[in-house]
């Protein structure tokens, strides 16, 4: 009877135990929050006016002024959501172009073939994978702002990562990640830095050097980091935080010692995908290409796949349904994601949190304001989590700010980016980082387990940087 009561006590404390709540659930309630805010922060605005240098939009920091208070009512909370579709609907309906023309392309079984003979090449090399991967996605984040573009491209790293032994984090992250590193560190970012500094009034890209460093400090920092879970993950598939996940893909897992044969079509297949590829980059560089057209080529690449791999048009369609069907929680996710930002935006309060964060940092010493100026950037990140959003939004005050306060505008435009780039990897008010989840099946809980202590090094290695930055007097000026 002994043995049994402990059993049944267990039993009862393990159904006790905590349970994350559903994605869905959190995104609501954070919802819910930010429509009770707008009853207790008084709704204001700042003019926006033409930067007659970049001719964007940007606030007049001046210019910030009451209005008068429009909160949230209940049906409103529930509003939010179909207007968050609707303003997020170019990057849903991509998600759902990108699940659908993967599938037809994978469906040819071009892909396995492709990918085990890559994974036979790499066998007792694995580990090059990483960083491999980790520098040639920084490269495109840090010069064109390689971020939604990154997506299509997470099916393939978490394939190759799963043959050669890890797990859908691993191959989610080297791809993710390593666009963050350069995104954040951005030595050429027209996105973020080039908006910045435009709006500072510093010389186009200029502090190269020093952003080149902080960029190697983030790939070596991230490397180490995806390697130590890649090699406990490879040694023991059940230390994988998502290790359901696996059990219910295992099937999908390329089996090198039975490796297809790379038959005609396939190579014919992969060509495509290349030349698809090679157009999106082409585009994005030469034509300013955002997500319409890579959506576009991206649907022309799995038709043409799926024609190429002897489909029949019925067969392309099928399959096409099949990988949208499969992503359809994801996708949705990003809608119900950006009702958070609809809600601020109606309720009137996202200029007064900003005007609030910022003014609280004139009050701070000289040497303290610079991470003043970059915890305000991170918080405000989760609210406008666009990048040149965020810069349009905040560098008109910061710039004059940093100058107020005796810090060189450079610096402030570093805390900008490091404020902005870093938690775009963790917030869920970020579209792309929910695309991403979306696509690998990952879940928002399970990749903030799996990320939460890179994710503090990050931000301190952020702060040191600013630290050391605001000692040397990095400018021009």
């Amino acid at each position: 009877m002994g043995i049994k009561s402990a059993v049944e006590k267990k039993e009862k404390v393990n159904e006790k135990k905590f349970k994350v709540p559903h994605t869905y659930v959190i995104l609501f309630a954070v919802i819910i929050i930010m429509g009770v805010l707008t009853y207790i922060i008084p709704a204001g605005e700042f003019t926006r006016v033409e930067d007659p240098t970049t001719g964007r939009m940007v606030v007049d920091p001046a210019s910030f002024h009451a209005v008068e208070q429009n909160p949230t009512h209940f049906f409103d909370l529930f509003k939010s959501i179909p207007k968050g579709m609707k303003a997020a609907q170019s990057i849903v309906f991509f998600i759902f172009i990108v699940g659908g023309a993967f599938q037809i392309i994978t469906a040819t079984g071009a892909i396995e073939a492709g990918i085990g003979k890559i994974a036979l090449s790499l066998k007792g090399k694995e580990k090059l994978m990483i960083p491999m991967f980790l520098l040639l996605f920084s490269v495109g984040g840090a010069t064109f702002g390689m971020a939604e573009e990154a997506i299509v491209f997470i099916p393939i790293g978490i394939a190759l990562s799963r043959a050669l032994g890890y797990d859908a984090i691993v191959g989610l992250s080297m791809v993710t990640l390593g666009a963050a590193c350069g995104f954040t560190s951005g030595f050429m970012n027209p996105f973020t830095v080039g908006v910045a500094q435009g709006i500072s009034e510093l010389p186009l890209f200029s502090g190269i050097v020093f952003r080149i460093v902080i960029l190697v400090a983030m790939l070596l920092t991230t490397t180490i980091y995806i390697m130590r879970y890649g090699e406990k993950v490879k040694t023991d598939l059940r230390s994988s935080v998502v290790y359901e996940l696996e059990n219910e893909e295992k099937d999908t897992i390329i089996d090198l010692s039975n490796i297809p044969k790379m038959e005609p079509q396939h190579k014919y297949v992969l060509l495509s995908v290349l030349v698809g590829f090679g157009f999106i980059i082409w585009g994005v560089f030469t034509k300013g290409w955002y997500i319409t057209e890579i959506g576009a080529t991206f649907m022309a690449m799995g038709i043409i796949g799926g024609l190429l791999g002897r489909f029949s048009p019925s067969r392309i369609a099928e399959e096409f349904v099949i990988g949208a069907k499969a992503i359809v929680f994801g996708a949705l996710v990003v809608g119900i994601a950006r009702g958070i930002l609809v809600v601020m935006q109606d309720g009137k309060i996202i200029d007064s949190i900003i005007n609030g964060l910022a003014s609280g940092i004139q009050n701070l010493p000289k040497s303290i304001s610079v991470l003043g100026m970059y915890f305000v950037q991170i918080i405000i990140n989760f609210f406008i989590p666009s990048g040149s959003g965020q810069a349009a939004a905040t560098m008109p005050i910061m710039a004059p700010l940093a100058d107020i306060v005796g810090i060189n505008r450079q610096v402030a435009v570093t805390a900008y980016q490091f404020g902005d780039g870093f938690t775009n990897s963790i917030i869920p008010t970020s579209a792309v980082l929910m695309a991403g989840l979306s696509l690998a099946k990952v879940s928002y809980e399970k990749w903030v387990k799996f990320l939460w202590p890179l994710m503090l090094v990050w931000i301190g290695i952020g702060a040191v940087v600013l630290v050391v930055a605001n000692a040397i007097n990095y400018g021009p000026f």
